[in-house]
């Protein structure tokens, strides 16, 4: 068995995030054929994501199921 680094973990992180929003590009483009379209919605979706991401995370740090005081 192995333990993850952090490096390995931002880089997956990253990875998956660029083809989410490479997938979203596409799924606007074929859909509307226009690709400023299919930029300003690949940005507008990796950043509201990323802030959503966050809110997520600091409500879940409140919610104590599954925290065990170790």
């Amino acid at each position: 068995m192995f333990k993850e680094t952090t490096t390995r973990s931002v880089l997956k992180a990253v990875s998956w995030r660029f083809f989410g929003t490479m997938t979203t590009m596409i799924i606007v483009y074929v859909m509307f054929r226009r690709i400023d379209l299919a930029v300003f919605t690949g940005i507008l979706e990796t950043l509201s994501k990323i802030a959503l991401y966050f809110v997520h995370e600091r409500i879940w740090n409140k919610i104590p199921v599954g925290k065990n005081n170790e």
